[in-house]
């Protein structure tokens, strides 16, 4: 069936089903990038958590290198106020 042969139903049908594939094809592009919206701030916020966590981290670190020192300094402190009793 040539163009010429086309009924001006057929070419008012055709013209229909172009119309509303692009207006399905203007709503997938808007969502596809509201999408891509949503995922860039996820990054962000995936990336924020994560240096909050290595931030936690240092600090428990730093922390714990001086926790055997001052339970020493604590238990020294008990050895001598108990002796200090005793004599």
């Amino acid at each position: 069936m040539s163009m010429n042969d086309m009924t001006e139903a057929e070419s008012k049908k055709l013209d229909a089903e172009i119309a509303n594939l692009n207006a399905l094809s203007a709503k997938l592009v808007a969502e596809t990038y509201k999408l891509n919206a949503e995922g860039h701030q996820n990054d962000e916020r995936f990336s924020a958590e994560i240096a909050k966590l290595v931030a936690e981290t240092a600090k428990l670190n730093s922390e714990n290198r001086w926790y055997p020192l001052v339970v020493g300094s604590g238990l020294t402190l008990a050895i001598v106020a108990i002796v200090k009793l005793f004599l």
